[in-house]
Formats: structure tokens, sequence, C-alpha cells
């Protein structure tokens, strides 16, 4: 409770009781906008990773193990609001049991077969006429309106079939529908209206495990010579599966692709890590030009994957820098050549040479960091007690590199995991390929985004488990005890 003094009246204590609310007001309000602000800084970030990243990842993974048109669905009649009555798989054999005409829905639809049925206006030989649909099988066009739609016509006879030898015109189109009247042999008619109708099918699987029957339209089923058989072309859900992955091992070139990557791995990290190590400790030496050196050593970190694969073409081609080199020193007489079908391993070497190039200087940047992070005195203190600077180097600098370490492994294995136009520039992507060599070749020439998902899913499963071997066989002492 506020007290009053003696010389302070009540209406002075109010205006200044009144003098305080906006102060209290405003600072609560600015505690709010100050505990509010992360969270503002935070939905920004949480967006732009759900709509660039996860989105993306998932829709990824999705077409790797998912099939949109792995089942089709069979229907009691010939609609597609019909009930189902079962379910076939894509690529099941079927016995064609029937067919009937149903109305096109859909106007953009492909791959099916249509029926044309007209309606007409008959006249008969007695002077009567008779009005209602036909099949454009027993319609013969004779005349057309000037946008093309026929206009009059004469009815087909039956010939060679036994029976009545008249047409039936039904109250709608398709055969299913009542009939109204029989229309006479080469009696002439007048077309009234036209329509197209898809074909559907009463179907009936083969296989003992999937021998559902049921109506199917057309654009569904691939129809053998005989008509009397076919298989399901694709279905309308779908389901998860494998067979994209098992796809993907199947394929005669993953084996290579797969092997060739492994060699770059094995290749390119450890001989970049080395150069990337010994130019950070240059950087960190502090020579007199030691700026120099690091301008000289990040220009490649400003070409384009693409551009280095060029460059380095023009290095080992038959009229490039190295022929011309050997050939001056007269190692070689002629040009050798080094990009060929029958050099595949001085593609690979090429390869190597140019990826070395191309990103050292990243993992270079991030040891850089990693040192510059290390006490000055911490390396005075082991100058001090007699250690020699390679001793600093292995006993002081490097298990304080380890995190810097980590991240600079797990970058450039991902980088290495995913080369791709250094490949295609030395190599063509034939001679010598990649793991992402192949997703492309699937994705652009064999149009098959599920293969190569698959490929891009194998990829991210390969960078994900090579962070998870870093992260936990170069642990610090601290992250060892937790």
């Amino acid at each position: 409770m506020t007290s009053i003094s003696a010389d302070e009246s009540p209406t002075t204590a109010a205006s200044a009781a009144d003098d305080r609310a906006p102060d209290a007001g405003g600072g609560r309000r600015r505690a709010l906008r100050r505990a509010a602000a992360p969270y503002l800084l935070v939905a920004p970030v949480v967006i732009f990773l759900g709509l660039f990243f996860a989105y993306p990842m998932f829709e990824g993974v999705r077409l790797a193990v998912w099939d949109d048109d792995a089942v089709l669905p069979l229907r009691v009649g010939a609609d597609l609001g019909a009930a189902e009555s079962g379910r076939l798989s894509q690529g099941a054999t079927v016995e064609i049991l029937g067919r009937q005409g149903n109305l096109l829905a859909d106007a953009d639809a492909t791959d099916l077969l249509t029926e044309t049925w007209y309606r007409v206006v008959v006249e008969q030989s007695d002077g009567s006429a008779v009005e209602g649909w036909a099949p454009a099988s027993r319609i013969r066009v004779r005349d057309e309106h000037p946008d093309g739609t026929p206009r009059t016509a004469t009815i087909r006879p039956k010939l060679d079939q036994p029976g009545e030898p008249r047409t039936v015109l039904r109250e709608k189109p398709g055969n299913v529908a009542a009939g109204t009247a029989f229309a006479e042999p080469r009696a002439s008619a007048a077309i009234t209206e036209t329509a197209i109708l898809e074909v559907w099918f009463d179907v009936r699987g083969t296989a003992p495990a999937e021998d559902d029957r049921g109506w199917v339209p057309s654009r569904f089923v691939q129809v053998f010579g005989d008509g009397e058989t076919g298989r399901i072309d694709r279905g309308t859900a779908g389901e998860f599966t494998a067979d994209f992955i098992r796809k993907m091992f199947d394929d005669r070139f993953f084996g290579p692709a797969w092997s060739t990557t492994l060699v770059l791995l094995a290749l390119i990290i450890p001989a970049q890590f080395v150069l990337a190590l010994g130019m950070a400790l240059v950087i960190h030496a502090r020579l007199k030009f030691n700026s120099w050196f690091l301008y000289v050593f990040t220009i490649p970190m400003g070409m384009s994957d693409l551009a280095v694969g060029t460059l380095f073409f023009s290095i080992f081609t038959g009229n490039g820098l190295l022929n011309s080199v050997l050939n001056g020193l007269g190692v070689i007489d002629s040009p050798h050549v080094f990009l060929s079908p029958q050099t595949q391993n001085w593609i690979i070497f090429a390869i190597v040479v140019a990826e070395i190039w191309r990103s050292t200087s990243i993992v270079m940047v991030i040891l850089v960091s990693g040192l510059q992070a290390i006490p000055d005195e911490t390396l005075e203190a082991a100058e001090l007690f007699g250690a020699s600077y390679w001793q600093r180097v292995r006993h002081v600098m490097l298990p304080l590199l380890k995190p810097s370490i980590q991240v600079a492994l797990i970058l450039r294995t991902i980088l290495a995991l995913q080369v791709f136009a250094v490949v295609i520039a030395l190599g063509g992507g034939d001679t010598v390929t990649v793991l992402t060599n192949e997703a492309f070749r699937q994705y652009a020439d064999f149009r098959n985004n599920h293969v190569a998902a698959a490929y891009a899913l194998f990829v991210l499963t390969l960078s994900l488990a090579s962070a998870y071997f870093y992260l936990r066989s170069m642990r610090t002492d601290a992250e060892i005890q937790r």
C-alpha cells in the first residue's frame, strides 16, 4: 500500500499514480515484444524449411516407395460411380468377358477406346419415320455440314448375319439402352446428334491370387491381339512398394555407378583433407604473404562444377595443356588420348584431380575457422613446455579441431556423393558413371521418376549414414562422457 505523506495531498498522489500507470503498461508491452521476438524469427525459418526442404524431401521419398498407379478398382457396372467389386494390380493379366460403351466424361483422356453413336431420324419404306441412337458401325455417312459434322446417312445392311436384318435404334447411346424402333437396311436418315462413348471392359483376373471380376474403362487396359485377353496397364489407386528400389538395384548401370562413386570417395576425401589441412596451417601460420595465399587458395570456390569440368577437359583432351607439356618435355612424341571409352582409369583420374582442385578450398575454409578458434594461449603453453610444431599440430590442434573436421568431412563426403557435372564434362556420363548421373538418366532419358527418386533416396541414405559415422567416430571427450 502506498502511503501519503503529511505534506502531500490526496490529489497530488492520485496524479502521480496516473503518471506511473502508462509507464507500467508500456513496460509490459515491451516485455511481451521481447518475449515474442524469438518466435517471430523462428516462424520464417520454419516456413522456409517446410516449403523448400521438408515438402520436397517428402515428395522425393514418396516417389521412391509409393506407386500411384499400383491398383485398379473394379466396378460392378460400367460407371465410375458404381460400387467396387474388387481390385487388380498393375500388370495383372485379365480375361475380357464383355464390353460396353459409356458416355465419355473426360474429354482430355488418352489411350482409350471409343465408340461413336448417332441420333438419327430414319425414313422407312412405308413413309413413316423412326428415331433413336445407332452405333457408327451401322451408319454410312453421306453428307456433312460445313463444320464437318455429319448430316445425312443411310442404314448399313447386315451382311452374312442371320436373324433380324434391321438395325435396332436405342433410347440412349450404348448397347445396354432399351430399343425404341427398328431401322430398315439402306433407309435414308438424318443425323441430329453425335455422342462419343468410352469402351468399358468386363474383366476377370487370370491369376489365382487375383481373380476378381468387374468393369474397368478401356484407358486402363491393354488389349492383346486376340481381343479376348489383356493386362492392366495402370491403376488409379496407390500403395507402398519396393519395386522401384528393386528396379534400381537391377539396373545394369547401378553396379558401375556404385563402384565408381566408392572409388571417388576413397581417392578424393583423404587427399583433399590432407591438402586442405596443409593449406589451413599455411594460413594460420600468418606468413608474410598470408592474404595472398588465402586469395589464391579460394579461387576455385568461385567456379561452378560444370565450369571446372570443362576446364579440366581442355587440360586432358588430345590438344590440351597436359599433352602440350609432355610433348614439350620430350616425354611423348604424339598426343596421348586420356579421355576415351578405352581409358576409363584416366577419366577417373581426371575427375579426382578436378574435384580435388574444385572443392579443397571449401574444406580449407572450415579448418581455418576452426584453427582461429583455438586460443593462442593454448598453443603458446604447448610451445613453452617444449612441444615442436608438428607435436603441437598432432596433440593440440587436431584434437581441438575435431568439431571442424567433423563438419568438413560430412560436407565433403556429401559433395563427393553428389558429384555430377564434372563426371558429365569429362566422361560424358556413359564411359564413367556415378549414382547422381544414373538418377538424372532415369529422369531425363527414361522418364521414370520413381526409379530416379529411388537413386536420390539411396544417395540421401548414404549421406545420412556417412554423417552419422563421422559424428560417432570423431566425438570429443566431452561428447563421449555425456
